[in-house]
């Protein structure tokens, strides 16, 4: 049964935008192709800050607790001494 809100035009008017919708992407995509360029989808992510990429993260698995520091020395938290390096800088940096 067809729900009562719903009116014919609804209907007509749902697939007209779903076709333009269609229409543009065809048109993005021939102007990619035409311009030899790629989508949004394909494209390089940006690159991260220098700054944030040398950080060490360490975890205290009795603190449930994580710690960014700059130096591959543990972080000096009284009562945590059981630190585990997480993540460390990529090599290049």
């Amino acid at each position: 049964m067809p729900n009562p809100g719903m009116y014919r035009g609804d209907r007509r008017r749902k697939e007209d935008q779903r076709k333009a919708k269609q229409e543009a992407k065809k048109a993005r995509k021939a102007e990619r192709r035409e311009s030899g360029t790629s989508g949004p989808e394909i494209e390089d992510p940006p690159e991260a800050p220098a700054a944030a990429a040398a950080e060490f993260v360490w975890f205290s698995p009795s603190r449930a607790r994580t710690v960014t520091t700059s130096g591959a020395a543990p972080p000096v938290v009284d009562g945590i001494d059981d630190w585990m390096l997480i993540s460390e800088p990529p090599a290049g940096v």
